[in-house]
C-alpha cells in the first residue's frame, strides 16, 4: 500500500452493519465481524451498526471498535429476533420473530440514513446480502454513498432462486460497488444470482495468536471426566451444523472407544431435539451440551481436544456453511479435524491435507473417520501440523483486513 492508498483511508469515514456481533465484551455469539473491524479500525475511521439486545449498551466503544445497537420492538427485553441461533431458524420456529422482522426492516432502515448523515460517512460495508445490502443498495442510490456487500454463506444458498427474496438479493448485488465472498463456493452463489456481479473471494481469519496448541489443557479434560478421547464440535444448535447426525455415530464410535466423550459447545433452536436423542440413544455419560463458552474460554477446548468434528449438512431450504470459521480455529489450535463435504468447507479443508472430508447426513461415514483417525497418531499429527501452517499462512486478521482495506480503496 503507497502513501496515496494511506492517505485516502484516513479519510475515510466506514459504516459496518452487521446482525451477528458481541453483545457485550465475553459474549458468546460468533466475534468473526468484530474481529475483522478491530484490524479495520487501525486504519480507518469505523463505526458499526447491529441490532440492540436485552442488556446490551445501546452506544460503546469495544478495543477500539465504535459500536450502535439499535432498538427494533418494544418493550425492548422481548427482542429475539437476532443472537442465540440466528435469525433464518427464529423466523422458521417463531411467530414473535416473525411480528418483529418489519419492524427491524423499517428501523434498520432508519438508523442507516441516520448514522451516515450524522457521522458523514463516505463507504457503508454491509455483512449479508439480505435484508441489509438491500438496503445499502438504496442509500447508495438515494445519498450517493458507495458500499461493499459481504456474503457469508447463508445469505446465498438460503433461498431459492425464483424467489422473492433471491429477487431482493439479485437487485441488492446487482447494484452495489463491489462483492466480497469468505470463500469460492460463496462467490459462485453469488454469480448464480448475478452473473455480472464483481465479486472479490476474502475469508474470514481467525486469531491464530489465541487459537494455539499451547492452550491445551489437561485440568479441563479432568473438569469433564474425560478419561479417554474428547472430541468437540462447536457451533450453533441449528439444523445446517448436523449435529445430530453426529450424535447418531456415537454409538458405533463408543463400541470401538467405549471411553471417548464428545463435548457440543453451542446454544439454539435445535437444543431440544438433540437432548431428547441423547436420551433415546442412551448416550448422557458420552456425549455433552455443554452449552455456550465465550471468546476466553474457546481456546482451550480447540487446543485440548483429540479430533475436531463438524458435520454440516445442505439444510431443507438450501442453507449450509459459506466458510466455517470454527475449523480454522481447530486447525490453529492443532488440533486435527473432521468435516462433511458441503458448502465453503472444501476451500478450507484438504481432504487427507489439513482434515479429512465425509459425505454429509451419514453418521456410519463420520463414525468411521472417527475411529479411524483417533487409531492413526502419525496421521494426527500430520493434519494438526499442515492444518496450523495453512491457518497461519492464509488465514490471519491482518491479512483479511489488509485485502478488505485494498477494496475500500478501489470503491473510493
Amino acid at each position: 500500500m503507497n502513501e496515496n492508498d494511506a492517505s485516502r483511508l484516513k479519510e475515510l469515514r466506514v459504516l459496518t452493519i452487521a446482525t451477528t456481533f458481541p453483545r457485550w465484551e465475553g459474549d458468546k455469539e460468533p466475534p468473526f465481524v468484530f474481529d475483522l473491524n478491530k484490524e479495520l479500525a487501525r486504519k480507518v475511521s469505523l463505526m458499526t451498526l447491529v441490532p440492540h439486545a436485552p442488556g446490551a449498551k445501546k452506544e460503546e466503544t469495544l478495543e477500539g471498535v465504535r459500536v450502535i445497537r439499535f432498538p427494533y420492538f418494544f418493550p425492548s427485553h422481548r427482542q429475539n429476533l437476532f443472537y442465540e441461533g440466528g435469525a433464518l431458524p427464529k423466523l422458521r420456529s417463531s411467530w414473535l420473530a416473525r411480528i418483529q422482522l418489519p419492524f427491524f426492516l423499517l428501523l434498520l432502515f432508519y438508523h442507516m440514513v441516520r448514522c451516515v448523515k450524522r457521522y458523514r460517512i463516505n463507504l457503508i460495508h454491509c455483512h449479508w446480502i439480505i435484508p441489509q445490502g438491500w438496503f445499502t443498495v438504496w442509500l447508495r442510490k438515494i445519498l450517493g454513498v458507495p458500499c461493499l456487500l459481504t456474503a457469508h454463506g447463508g445469505d446465498v444458498f438460503s433461498f431459492k432462486k425464483d424467489s422473492l427474496v433471491a429477487r431482493f438479493s439479485r437487485f441488492a448485488i446487482k447494484h452495489a460497488n463491489l462483492c466480497s465472498s469468505n470463500t469460492e463456493t460463496t462467490r459462485q452463489a453469488i454469480l448464480d444470482l448475478y452473473p455480472k456481479a464483481k465479486v472479490k473471494v476474502i475469508p474470514m481469519g481467525v486469531d491464530t495468536s489465541g487459537f494455539h496448541p499451547n492452550q491445551r489443557r489437561q485440568e479441563l479434560k479432568n473438569e469433564w471426566g474425560v478419561k479417554g478421547p474428547l472430541f468437540l464440535a462447536v457451533g450453533r444448535l441449528a439444523e445446517k451444523k448436523g449435529f445430530k447426525y453426529l450424535i447418531q455415530a456415537m454409538p458405533e464410535v463408543l463400541r470401538e472407544l467405549p471411553q471417548a466423550k464428545l463435548l457440543l459447545i453451542g446454544e439454539g433452536p435445535e437444543k431440544g431435539e438433540l437432548e431428547t436423542l441423547i436420551e433415546q440413544l442412551k448416550l448422557g455419560e458420552n456425549v455433552i451440551l455443554a452449552g455456550g463458552k465465550n471468546r476466553e474460554e474457546l481456546p482451550s477446548y480447540f487446543a485440548s481436544a483429540d479430533i475436531f468434528i463438524g458435520p454440516s449438512i445442505v439444510a431443507e431450504s438450501g442453507d449450509t456453511e459459506g466458510q466455517g470459521v470454527v475449523f480454522l480455529e481447530a486447525m490453529a489450535s492443532g488440533t486435527p479435524v473432521i468435516a462433511s463435504n458441503v458448502g465453503g468447507i472444501s476451500d478450507v479443508i484438504l481432504n487427507g491435507e489439513t482434515g479429512i472430508l465425509v459425505p454429509q447426513k451419514n453418521p456410519q461415514a463420520i463414525a468411521s473417520a472417527v475411529i479411524s483417525l483417533y487409531s492413526d497418531v502419525a496421521l494426527r499429527e500430520r493434519l494438526s501440523l499442515q492444518g496450523r501452517e495453512m491457518v497461519e499462512s492464509c488465514y490471519s486478521w491482518k491479512a483479511s483486513a489488509a485485502s478488505f482495506l485494498q477494496l475500500y480503496i478501489d470503491i473510493v
